[in-house]
């Protein structure tokens, strides 16, 4: 077991999964302003304290399963709880949101999947520093071109990721190709 910098923020990650679902009812309408914002600190507030216990940056899959916001033929009832804050029924945000996601909120990962056969896509990245070497996190964004590191770059311990693990166990049935929509603000 590796030692890490006990990192007990999860802002970042929140963040980017907050933005993620926002997103989707920014670009599909019929949402105001004021209800994306309330909706986007509903569903962040709500993610801090649902995660609060069950967040382990020295075992970032450890409670995977319990932050894995899910919608399929169920809502996810977290997401479902912010969206009845403004004032949408699940039916509407079934209208506003993937069908079918599968959205993974760890430490020092957030990765996403659209259809059960879908891709597995990063949206936020950072990497795990040895606790000798703190304030040296790398993180970086979807793109590649966000990242940022200190001037030195510290060793950092591998370990592979809850989805990772996911993909080495391969798929039941071959990909599909899904229509991706890029959302930049």
């Amino acid at each position: 077991m590796h030692t890490l910098c006990a990192r007990g923020t999860m802002k970042p990650e929140i963040n980017a999964a907050v933005g993620f679902l926002t997103r989707f009812l920014r670009v599909k309408g019929h949402v105001n302003d004021r209800q994306v914002q309330t909706f986007s600190q509903s569903l962040h507030d709500i993610l801090s304290e649902q995660y609060k216990h069950h967040w382990f940056p020295d075992r970032p899959c450890k409670g995977s399963g319990y932050r894995c916001i899910r919608i399929n033929h169920k809502m996810d009832p977290l997401v479902g709880q912010a969206g009845q804050r403004i004032g949408l029924t699940i039916q509407q945000l079934y209208l506003l949101l993937p069908s079918e996601l599968t959205l993974w909120v760890d430490p020092f990962e957030v990765s996403y999947r659209i259809g059960e056969d879908g891709s597995i896509c990063v949206l936020y990245e950072s990497q795990p520093i040895p606790a000798a070497m703190p304030g040296m996190a790398v993180a970086s964004s979807p793109s590649g071109s966000g990242s940022t590191m200190s001037p030195m770059s510290p060793m950092v311990d591998s370990h592979i990721s809850c989805k990772e693990e996911l993909m080495v166990m391969g798929r039941t049935s071959p990909s599909k190709a899904y229509n991706m929509m890029t959302v930049s603000s």
